[in-house]
């Protein structure tokens, strides 16, 4: 995966990048949008979580991914960042006006993230993934997204399911 990550997300990457995040986006929105109410309290792919936790949570991961990369890139790393901790679940309770702003959210700050991000693509990140470890500021834009299929794949069998 990473030696993927590294090749797809070399210099001038973060434009196109942010269009694809921007297409995935789209895509949960869309599935979002499509399930029924009772599907967002269904277990959602994602160990113990229901849907609206794993969807609040690929929310909240890819604008955290996208903040941290553009930080490192403007050379505001803090020094006190607290380490990451993978698998934190969104709101049990969000309901479906909830994630989808919640989606839309992500996407502003993923497109002002890769804005700092871009000509900053190969800069070292700072930020420790416990499971991931360290990738450049582009790899993190791009693994944002590899993280949001991991989900859209998800939510698309729970909706295929219900069909």
């Amino acid at each position: 995966m990473r030696r993927e990550v590294r090749r797809r997300a070399g210099e001038g990457s973060a434009g196109a990048v942010v269009e694809q995040l921007r297409a995935v986006a789209d895509a949960l929105s869309s599935v979002v949008a499509a399930l029924p109410e009772r599907a967002f309290a269904m277990p959602g792919g994602e160990a113990d979580w229901n849907a609206a936790q794993a969807i609040g949570h690929t929310a909240d991961a890819r604008a955290q991914l996208a903040l941290a990369a553009s930080l490192a890139a403007a050379g505001r790393w803090p020094a006190d960042a607290p380490a990451v901790v993978p698998g934190v679940p969104g709101d049990a309770a969000a309901d479906r006006q909830a994630l989808v702003r919640r989606l839309a959210t992500s996407q502003r700050i993923v497109e002002r993230a890769a804005r700092s991000i871009a000509g900053h693509e190969l800069d070292p990140c700072p930020l420790e993934h416990p499971l991931v470890g360290r990738l450049r500021c582009g790899e993190w834009l791009l693994f944002a997204g590899v993280h949001d299929l991991m989900h859209l794949e998800q939510l698309e069998a729970l909706e295929a399911s219900l069909s």
